[in-house]
């Protein structure tokens, strides 16, 4: 077959009647062809430098500038930011207006993107920005109206709070209005992709986020709708095994039966799967991924220094950027340090000249969820105790929708609070045809002080001046930890249902509303919450458990974290006479897992006896029980004692429990270990769930553990291979701080998440929290984003570390630029001395007022 070239010489040899013209003819052909290639190729080379130079020229200009004079409307005068090594800012200005003022700047600076989608999340309007993945968020939202509640608290403030919130507003819009003017690239690289415009930043919009908090830190409707379907499925005497009371001390209120109204065909069906990005907003995860949190101080007859110490590490989602913003404000009457939400402008963790204060769950039972009998011969009537019927409360919302109508809904209520609708809360698995559930919930109030709490919190100047100011905080329920010079202690701080002593579900399980018994009474007095003021023994922790021996219905909650962190807490406390702010330091990044050194001699006694036997003739087995048997309970990321644990914690859990809780396995799956103690030291008879019911053998405990064991290490080899000293729990344990919403999309998650092997686990100090379910369980999902050390003996020398960096620039040397520290488990120093503060600073922002 002839070429292109070979047609054309036969042409022109025919014309010419030469062979050397057809040669030089063809050659000429394909050199010009090879002509034009080139230049295609250098054109479409130009074009996408073009493209890219363009790119990088609009995705630079918002890349934030620390060193610079920018002019603003609204200052009283000049304010200096000085950007210290670490980009964290220190605030100077000559008055508190213009402190607050210029946080709301530097945070809008660092993170507009972020606190765009953390305000859209909290007004119900993500959608219009990131389409229907994120209607069921938008929904519940504003089924919830928390936005409505938000506005409608400003009232509730103080005036000094009010002109806080209104500083701050001022200093956020001041930034958006620089940015417009200057073409500083929309502010952040991802309003680019959404042709979106900015509206201003309100005092509301702070409150509102305060109220996105409290609906991700609390887990107690989940808790109610988990325990009443297992309690349709199980036999009364099984269900506290599986949802076990808290395991210290006496039980503290007597049990009563549980009450469930006849279930639905929904309630048994398995749960539906979690859409990632609604994950990455709190929505659908499962109860025990609310917050969590590490907290202790010893006042200064416990410490080398004779000057006490504090230690704080909230456990939450981790993002990118992280939710965590470090700065410094100083103004007349105003000297604070710490760690704030980008969009609200509290110090909610961190130190003052004379104070320091940290934050924990309280695991406050402060959600209800009621089933209203509808009136069958009116659907818009509820029955009431009396037995007469009241008309259901209405208001409408609507969604919008980017490219597509509107979505409209007319949300109902009852006397209880709103009611739920579709998947919210999954209480349609529990709710009986003709009837509807609605949710009491403390946050769902009018008369919500909590921003001034905090506020007040930052200006208090020793331990009792700060439980008064914690004592008009709402919700989140949380213990606050505090230290002054003299001494430390904690409160409980947050509204607590004042619930009736014989209420039918002691808010357990889901209650009938049309039952008097089961309303709450209000909330019980501030001043009764459980305190700890200036102990006698110098010392304080809290790490989720409970704060009280109270019985019901004084006992706060009857769910509370797992009991391992804090009986670590205590041993390591209480086994040094004298404590160090780098002791300090040091326990915050313990991995010791009290709950492996309390689980696993259960597990592996018998498979230990019997290793070296006959029985024992898998090489790979052999070797991870000798391993498991010199294990000292450390979750370090380089070993791979902890994944082969951890793993056979997971396959235990489904073989004992799957075959008994059928569809609902999938709510209980990973590694439950109060589950396991109380199995397998057969605890009220419950060595019974060894048996597996669909065989007609009677399967000891022992074979089960042995045949997990099996299972564990299956998966293992298969992803890890057969060399076991090869395996690293790191390799899975990675921290993923994952970007919305560009961290979901694979080609762009690269360049926006944030990923590091991380060590710790579920149970120890070092807090990394894994699902234990999906194709990558053991995933670090849930962890401490910050972690601050105090130190009375010098404040100025005091620890702080987040999980990413201070910008949200994806582009910027900031972004990032604290994680792998923060993985290795090291901290910054943060002082409030402009000297500390400008050595190694990374620039000064001057802001100017706009006449000047």
């Amino acid at each position: 077959m002839l070429s292109f070239c070979d047609e054309g010489a036969r042409v022109k040899t025919a014309f010419y009647s030469g062979q050397v013209v057809a040669e030089r003819a063809c050659a000429h052909g394909m050199n010009s062809v090879l002509k034009w290639l080139l230049r295609l190729f250098v054109f479409m080379l130009v074009l996408a430098a073009t493209g890219a130079g363009l790119g990088w020229y609009l995705v630079s200009r918002s890349l934030p500038d620390y060193d610079s004079k920018v002019r603003v409307a609204g200052l009283d005068a000049p304010v200096r930011i000085i950007r210290d090594a670490n980009a964290v800012p220190h605030v100077r200005a000559t008055s508190r207006h213009d402190a607050f003022f210029a946080m709301g700047l530097v945070h809008a600076q660092d993170r507009l993107w972020q606190m765009e989608l953390t305000r859209r999340a909290a007004q119900g309007r993500l959608s219009a920005l990131l389409g229907p993945r994120t209607l069921e968020l938008d929904r519940l939202v504003k089924t919830l109206d928390l936005y409505g509640h938000a506005a409608r608290s400003l009232d509730a403030q103080t005036p000094e709070t009010i002109a806080t919130l209104e500083a701050y507003a001022e200093g956020v819009n001041a930034w958006i209005r620089h940015i417009n003017a200057k073409a500083l690239g929309r502010g952040a690289p991802e309003f680019f992709a959404f042709p979106t415009q900015l509206s201003p930043w309100t005092p509301t919009d702070s409150l509102a986020i305060l109220k996105m908090m409290a609906l991700r830190l609390t887990n107690a409707a989940q808790n109610e709708v988990r325990r009443a379907q297992a309690a349709l499925l199980l036999p009364p005497e099984r269900l506290p095994d599986i949802l076990p009371d808290y395991p210290v001390g006496a039980q503290n209120a007597p049990r009563r039966p549980t009450v469930i109204l006849p279930g639905t065909d929904r309630a048994l069906a398995p749960a539906d799967p979690v859409d990632p990005v609604l994950a990455a907003f709190g929505i659908g995860l499962p109860p025990e991924m609310a917050g969590a949190s590490n907290a202790w101080a010893v006042d200064g007859t416990r410490t080398s220094s004779g000057k006490p110490l504090l230690a704080n590490d909230p456990h939450l989602w981790l993002a990118a950027p992280g939710i965590w913003h470090l700065s410094s404000l100083q103004a007349p009457g105003l000297e604070v340090i710490g760690g704030a939400l980008p969009g609200t402008p509290g110090i909610l963790i961190g130190h003052n000249r004379e104070l320091g204060w940290g934050l924990t769950t309280a695991n406050a039972d402060d959600q209800d969820l009621y089933v209203e009998r509808v009136n069958p011969n009116n659907p818009d009537e509820y029955l009431m105790p009396d037995g007469s019927w009241q008309a259901f409360g209405e208001r409408s919302i609507r969604i919008e929708l980017p490219d597509q109508s509107p979505v409209t809904a007319v949300v109902r209520s009852t006397r209880h609070g709103p009611v739920l609708t579709g998947k919210q809360f999954e209480a349609d698995r529990i709710t009986p045809d003709g009837h509807v559930t609605a949710l009491a919930w403390t946050a769902l109030t009018d008369d919500d002080p909590s921003m001034t709490a905090v506020l007040e919190l930052m200006m208090a100047g020793s331990v009792e001046e700060g439980i008064s100011a914690a004592s008009k905080a709402v919700a989140p329920a949380q213990n606050v930890m505090l230290a002054d010079s003299n001494g430390v202690g904690m409160v409980v701080a947050g509204h607590l249902p004042r619930r009736a002593p014989n209420s039918l579900s002691q808010g357990r399980v889901p209650s009938s509303g049309s039952v008097a018994a089961n309303d709450w009474r209000g909330s019980w007095p501030e001043d009764e919450n459980p305190r700890v003021l200036r102990p006698s023994g110098g010392a304080v922790a809290n790490a989720n458990n409970r704060t009280t021996d109270a019985p019901y219905p004084k006992h706060i909650s009857f769910d509370w974290a797992r009991p391992y962190r804090i009986q670590r807490l205590e041993k390591e406390l209480t086994g040094r006479a004298f404590h160090s702010r780098d002791g300090f330091v040091a326990l915050q990044n313990d991995t010791v897992s009290e709950m492996a050194r309390s689980v696993l001699p259960l597990l592996a006694r018998d498979l230990w006896w019997r290793e070296g036997t006959p029985a024992e003739t898998d090489p790979v087995r052999r070797r991870a029980l000798e391993l498991l048997a010199e294990w000292n309970g450390a979750m370090g990321q380089h070993g791979p004692e902890p994944l082969i644990f951890q793993e056979w914690m997971r396959a235990l859990t489904r073989r004992l429990a799957a075959d008994e809780l059928g569809p609902l396995f999938d709510r209980f799956e990973g590694p439950r270990p109060l589950f396991v103690e109380r199995v397998y030291r057969d605890i009220d008879g419950a060595s019974v769930w060894c048996d597996v019911d669909k065989t007609p053998d009677v399967e000891t405990c022992s074979a089960i553990a042995s045949i997990s064991l099996d299972d564990a290490l299956l998966r293992l080899k298969r992803d890890h291979g057969d060399s076991v000293e090869t395996w690293r729990w790191g390799e899975e344990h990675v921290a993923i701080h994952r970007h919305t919403p560009f961290g979901f999309l694979d080609p762009l998650a690269v360049l926006f998440n944030i990923e590091q092997e991380t060590a710790g686990g579920n149970y120890t100090l070092l807090r990394g929290l894994s699902s234990g379910r999906g194709d990558h369980p053991f995933r670090n999902v849930h962890a401490a984003g910050l972690r601050m050390v105090l130190d009375f003996a010098d404040l100025d020398r005091s620890q702080f570390i987040i999980s990413t960096g201070q910008s949200g620039h994806p582009f910027s040397r900031w972004y990032d630029h604290l994680s792998e520290l923060w993985a290795r488990g090291g901290m910054i120093s943060m002082s409030m001395n402009d000297e500390d503060a400008q050595a190694g600073a990374v620039g000064t922002m001057i802001l100017a007022r706009e006449e000047e």
